[in-house]
């Protein structure tokens, strides 16, 4: 039985998290040392630049500005609390800083390649949605050649929520009961999915961005499964699959 797979693309099939936090360490470490003597943690200033990243997220998405920014406006918030004079320079090597995070090679997770091979093979479409801005998450499509797979069924969005999900269902034409979201973020993935009457795998991240760590207050109206490795999406998708042929010709 042929399924409409649609799968998330950063923390899901590629690593994104871990190149962001090498990045927040980098600017921990120039924040301590700019701040030294003044007595702020450097839990604290993590702390300041995660709740000001979160709420960029809110405002407009999933857009690259707001990370970088995150990290100005993290620095002005404290060089207001402290007295200590802002330096264009410093704001400056921060930007930069921030932006560096897209120019980073993307690793794929362990078995991306041997999991979208065994489900093309087996008659399922694959389609990819992601978010994030087009030419960023294009980058990353490209180095690891995931056109071969996804061809031209790529949605990028910069909000991805019930809204861009319902959106995306409507105008593809999906059969509701054969599509499936596969993703790591609760808030971004498996919430729209299940809210919108499809199928959900959550693959739990081991270190996930608090961002997505919610409360799943939705009854599913299909299969929801949580998984560790890619490897094990294609056997319990086509357990289901052969769960629901038993029961209707039981």
């Amino acid at each position: 039985m042929k399924q409409q797979l649609l799968f998330d693309l950063d923390d899901t099939l590629i690593h994104c998290n871990r190149y962001f936090y090498l990045v927040i360490d980098q600017f921990a470490d120039f924040m301590s040392t700019w701040f030294r003597g003044y007595g702020i943690p450097s839990e604290t200033i993590r702390s300041k630049q995660t709740e000001i990243d979160i709420a960029g997220v809110h405002a407009v998405g999933f857009m690259s500005e707001h990370f970088p920014q995150s990290f100005i406006d993290t620095y002005r918030y404290f060089t207001e609390q402290t007295g200590r004079a802002r330096s264009v320079i410093e704001e400056d090597q921060l930007w930069k800083l921030g932006r560096s995070v897209y120019e980073l090679e993307v690793e794929p997770y362990p078995f991306m390649e041997e999991t979208l091979d065994t489900l093309a093979s087996n008659g399922h479409e694959l389609h990819l949605y992601t978010g994030g801005e087009m030419l960023i998450q294009q980058r990353k499509i490209q180095q690891m050649q995931l056109q071969r797979y996804f061809d031209t069924r790529i949605y990028v969005r910069s909000h991805k929520n019930i809204d861009a999900m319902e959106g995306i269902l409507s105008e593809g034409g999906f059969e509701r009961s054969s599509t499936w979201m596969i993703g790591n973020s609760l808030r971004t993935d498996v919430i729209p999915a299940l809210t919108s009457g499809i199928h959900a795998i959550h693959m739990k991240s081991e270190s996930e961005w608090i961002y997505n760590v919610v409360g799943i207050d939705v009854e599913p109206k299909g299969a929801f499964f949580t998984l560790h490795q890619l490897c094990d999406v294609p056997d319990k998708i086509h357990g289901y699959i052969r769960q629901q042929e038993s029961a209707v010709n039981l």
